[in-house]
């Protein structure tokens, strides 16, 4: 009987833990894959032009890239 109680303590943290961790990314705003994207500064994406931002800020994301090589 003890071993059922156990199991239902862990069904129900487990449910928890799942609606708090949804609840938080939905908070966030931060939507999956977003990470994976070249968009991602610091992520793999140093030598592709990235559009909406000035070609100054370009030029100087593409220098500190040519730094770092």
């Amino acid at each position: 009987m003890k071993t059922g109680y156990w199991i239902v303590i862990i069904m129900v943290a487990w449910l928890l833990s799942v609606a708090v961790g949804y609840k938080a990314s939905s908070a966030t705003g931060i939507q999956p894959g977003y990470f994976e994207s070249a968009e991602a500064g610091g992520y793999g994406g140093g030598a592709a032009t990235i559009e909406g931002i000035s070609e100054e800020v370009q030029d100087y994301y593409k220098d500190l890239y040519k730094e770092n090589e």
